[in-house]
């Protein structure tokens, strides 16, 4: 695990951060939730840059206006994904 120690501790930083709950929502949407928003590869896509703001928030314990505006300036795909889940819609 050694050189993967440096992950690992950021892992654990987005996953226990201030934005804990909304990424274990966000990261536990499936596929067919995602596709509901606009079908096609583009939305994963999206999803996956989404799932990656929102580490980042929650490992560097960023304002929720901060988040908020990050989510959406990733564009209308993004908010939709966000607002499936509550804590997040409350943002936007």
């Amino acid at each position: 695990m050694g050189r993967f120690s440096e992950l690992f501790a950021e892992a654990d930083a987005a996953f226990n951060g201030a934005y804990k709950k909304e990424l274990d929502n966000l990261t536990g949407l499936s596929k067919k939730e995602i596709d509901a928003v606009t079908p096609g590869t583009e939305d994963l896509r999206i999803y996956s840059v989404l799932v990656k703001v929102v580490e980042q928030a929650s490992k560097k314990n960023i304002s929720k206006a901060q988040l908020a505006n990050d989510i959406k300036e990733l564009g209308d795909i993004a908010v939709k994904i966000a607002k499936k889940i509550p804590e997040l819609a409350s943002l936007l």
